[in-house]
C-alpha cells in the first residue's frame, strides 16, 4: 500500500495528498508530527529514498540552525534529531513498496504510484 507522511499545515504536503486522492489508488496517511516515527522507521524510509539523512533535513528550520547545524553529526545523530524534532523532516514523503520519494515537486510522486 502507498503511504504518505503528511503535515497538513504544509502546502506541498497538501498538494501531494490531493494527487494521491486523485489517483484513485488506496493509500494511508501518517501525520508524522502527531504519530512520531521511530529511529528504525525513519532509517527504513531513508533507505527507500536512497539518500543520505542530511538530504531529508529541512535546513531552514530554526531548530536545525540553532541546535544542529553548528555541530558535526553522524548520520545516526541526524536521524535521531529528526525523530526528536519531526519538523526537521522534509515533506511530503510518499512510500510505495520498496521505493520512496519526497514530493517536491509534487509531480515526483507520480514516479512511484
Amino acid at each position: 500500500m502507498i503511504t504518505i507522511y503528511h503535515n497538513p499545515r504544509c502546502s506541498k504536503s497538501r498538494q501531494g495528498l490531493a494527487l494521491l486522492e486523485d489517483s484513485g489508488k488506496p493509500f494511508k496517511v501518517v501525520k508524522y508530527l502527531e504519530d512520531q516515527l521511530t529511529v528504525s522507521e525513519l532509517e527504513g524510509i531513508i533507505s527507500k529514498l536512497q539518500i543520505k539523512p542530511i538530504n531529508l533535513v529541512r535546513k531552514n528550520e530554526t531548530i536545525w540552525k540553532s541546535d544542529f547545524k553548528p555541530k558535526t553529526l553522524s548520520e545516526k545523530q541526524m536521524v535521531e534529531a529528526m525523530v526528536l524534532h519531526p519538523k526537521l523532516i522534509e515533506r511530503p514523503i510518499v512510500v510505495n513498496k520498496n521505493k520512496a520519494v519526497v514530493g517536491r515537486p509534487t509531480e515526483t510522486i507520480l514516479e512511484i504510484i
